[in-house]
């Protein structure tokens, strides 16, 4: 008995080890950026030679950063709801309906998410030069529209499955149309959903590069941005200082759509579980 105690003792002591180490490798690198960000010199290294706000004063004043920043948050916004649109759409016709060949549309949809970015890239690039579409923040938001459906589809469709389907059916047999059942009932239910997926599309959206640096054009978005300062090293604290603003605001954003996320099951789950049921009435 104390033998196998101490084995699992050693495995725990192992996998918590690991587990550590792992999170540090991951998550020491982007928490210096803040630390950094209020150094005062333009390089990065220790000893800090003092604390400074220069850098965030700079960035605020840079007409070229509010620029990116505003194509960024238009981008941003407008995948956002398009995405979540798309995915809401097609989580409920997924779990309320019987599709033919619903694996292979599945498998479609959920492609953009297995796809290298840059062969995305620049398939998309490809496609939109022989369409004769300019390059453009409406090109970068079409691409990064293939890349939120699926992650709206995956959040809707756990929403849609954590709620009891007999109300949108009991709200049918009273007479209600299709359509004022899924804003009477579906819509309330799933919006916890709805904002989950709005805030992680956006942020989705707000921090991708890879397939935007071919879609750009000549508007460029934030991370774009952040990737052309980088050669010059005067400018890096003032990226520092950008890329520890973007670390908290999208941590706050995803952090924030997780809790509004877990709220609903959480609420659903209660409320099914104080309905009475006919066998218990």
């Amino acid at each position: 008995m104390n033998k196998k105690r101490a084995r699992r003792q050693l495995s725990f002591d192992g996998l918590g080890a690991y587990t550590v180490l792992y999170l540090v490798f991951i998550y020491l690198p982007p928490l210096l950026l803040p630390l950094f960000s209020f150094n005062d010199s333009i390089y990065i290294a220790f000893p800090l030679k003092g604390f400074t706000l220069q850098w965030y004063d700079e960035m605020i004043g840079n007409p070229a950063l509010i620029q990116a920043f505003q194509n960024s948050i238009k981008v941003g916004l407008s995948v956002a709801v398009m995405s979540t649109i798309f995915g809401t759409l097609a989580a409920k016709a997924v779990t309320r309906y019987r599709i033919r060949g619903e694996r292979p549309v599945m498998f479609v949809i959920m492609l953009p998410l297995v796809i290298p970015l840059i062969i995305l890239g620049i398939s998309l690039l490809t496609v939109v030069n022989q369409l004769g579409i300019p390059l453009s923040l409406f090109t970068i938001g079409l691409a990064h529209t293939v890349l939120s459906v699926p992650l709206a589809m995956l959040v809707m469709i756990s929403r849609m499955e954590g709620f009891d389907r007999g109300l949108e059916e009991a709200a049918l047999d009273l007479g209600e149309t299709p359509w004022m059942v899924f804003w009477r009932v579906t819509f309330p239910l799933a919006f916890p959903g709805i904002l989950s997926s709005l805030l992680l599309c956006f942020t989705t959206s707000l921090d991708e590069f890879i397939v935007a640096f071919f879609l750009a054009g000549d508007q460029v978005t934030l991370p774009i941005y952040i990737w052309s300062q980088l050669r010059f090293p005067q400018k890096l604290p003032e990226v520092l200082a950008l890329g520890a603003t973007i670390l908290m605001a999208s941590s706050f954003l995803v952090t924030f759509a997780e809790v509004i996320r877990r709220r609903g099951v959480r609420t659903t789950t209660l409320s099914g579980a104080q309905t009475p049921t006919l066998s218990g009435a």
